[in-house]
């Protein structure tokens, strides 16, 4: 079984499990790296980790042309019922549900959130999703926090993929991202939250050099568009 994990640029995501796709935090139009218009986006279930611009200038636009299912913490939930989006499942940190190709847990995470009007949003969290027989951490907009090895050790075999913020100033930088990996214990690892925007650009090659000779994680850094093929290697 495998999934095909695309970053269109800043911390958006598209996961496809053979199932349905997954669209994870939608900053597309406005995002200056974007490979892609939300127009072009087609999914079945939306991850939004929290209420700021860059992770959800797209979200009612597109859970409203597509219908897809927004799985979203309360505050956020009613903030999208207010802007005419019905198809959402509300959550709270440590819940779980139902994703295209398996289950999405709703993990913490170190951040803020407000909303684009101003209110609040919540609590910020992860996302730790098991789908098509393959575990992927999306850590959100975070600090390096201890729980990332109880997140990592939770899954049966151990965790795929890892997607950790690397920009630095909003979220964990590169030496913090090192640490969360050796955490984690993932077998892949990808960069996300970098090189929208010059306070967040970071040296991804030298990152990635940090990551092969530090962790036992692969690193694999993409650009904008590019996707990438995770196949479930346990028996």
């Amino acid at each position: 079984m495998s999934i095909t994990l695309t970053w269109t640029g800043h911390a958006t995501w598209l996961i496809d499990t053979g199932a349905g796709v997954i669209l994870v935090d939608p900053f597309l139009d406005e995002c200056p790296t974007a490979s892609v218009a939300a127009a072009a986006i087609d999914c079945q279930a939306i991850l939004v980790t929290h209420g700021h611009f860059d992770h959800v200038a797209d979200l009612v636009a597109i859970a409203k042309r597509t219908g897809a299912t927004v799985l979203c913490n309360w505050e956020i939930a009613q903030w999208l019922g207010k802007q005419g989006v019905t198809a959402v499942q509300p959550m709270n940190l440590g819940g779980r549900a139902a994703v295209p190709g398996g289950t999405a847990k709703m993990e913490i995470a170190w951040h803020s959130s407000s909303l684009p009007d101003g209110s609040y949003g919540g609590s910020p969290s992860g996302w730790l999703l098991e789908v098509a027989g393959v575990s992927v951490y999306l850590a959100g907009d975070t600090a390096l926090f201890s729980d990332m090895a109880r997140i990592g050790a939770s899954v049966k075999g151990g965790l795929d993929v890892a997607i950790l913020p690397i920009g630095d100033v909003f979220t964990m930088g590169p030496a913090d991202s090192i640490e969360a990996v050796r955490l984690l214990t993932p077998r892949i690892v990808l960069p996300s939250h970098h090189g929208t925007w010059p306070p967040i650009t970071q040296d991804t090659a030298a990152w990635a050099r940090r990551v092969a000779a530090e962790t036992s994680a692969e690193p694999r850094v993409l650009v904008p568009g590019e996707r990438v093929l995770v196949e479930i290697v346990r028996d």
